[in-house]
C-alpha cells in the first residue's frame, strides 16, 4: 500500500515540491514596504483607467474596502487641478483596551498608525483636460 507522501511524490514529482512554498503576502502588514508598493500599483491602475473622476473614486473605495481600508468623502474637484490627502482607516479603526492602557482610558485610532507612524493616506491628484475629462492619479503614502 502506498503512503500519501509517496503518491504525492510520484504524481507531482520532487522538483515541484520545492516550488510549493506559499508566496502570498499579508496585505494587512502596512509596515512592510512591499505591501505599500503593491497597494500603490493596484491603486494607480484603478485611478488611471476612468474618464470620470467620480467613477474612479467609487471603484477605489470599493476595491480598498475588500481589504479593509476606507477613506472619507472626497471634496469637490474645483479648478483646473488639485490634490487631496485622505487618511485611510483599517477596518474602521481600533477602540478598546491595550496592555498598557490605564483603567480609565481607551485606545482609539485608525487601525494603521500603530504599524506605521502617522498612518497612511490616499493621495488623489486631478487635472482637468481640454476635452472636459479628468486625469486622476492616486497613491498611498
Amino acid at each position: 500500500m502506498k503512503t500519501f507522501n509517496r503518491f504525492f511524490t510520484e504524481m507531482i514529482g520532487t522538483s515541484h515540491q520545492d516550488q510549493a512554498v506559499d508566496k502570498n503576502m499579508n496585505m494587512g502588514a502596512f509596515s512592510d514596504p512591499m505591501v505599500v508598493k503593491k497597494l500603490n500599483a493596484f491603486v494607480g491602475t484603478i485611478a488611471g483607467s476612468y474618464v470620470l473622476p467620480e467613477d474612479a473614486v467609487h471603484q477605489l473605495r470599493s476595491s480598498l474596502s475588500k481589504i479593509g481600508l476606507s477613506f472619507d468623502e472626497v471634496p469637490m474637484m474645483e479648478g483646473d487641478s488639485g490634490s487631496f490627502e485622505l487618511p485611510l482607516t483599517s477596518y474602521g479603526g481600533r477602540f478598546g483596551k491595550g496592555i498598557d492602557t490605564p483603567y480609565d482610558q481607551f485606545e482609539s485610532d485608525d487601525g494603521i498608525s500603530h504599524q506605521v507612524e502617522g498612518g497612511l493616506a490616499l493621495v488623489l491628484n486631478y487635472e482637468m483636460q481640454e476635452d472636459n475629462s479628468c486625469r486622476l492619479t492616486a497613491s498611498i503614502k
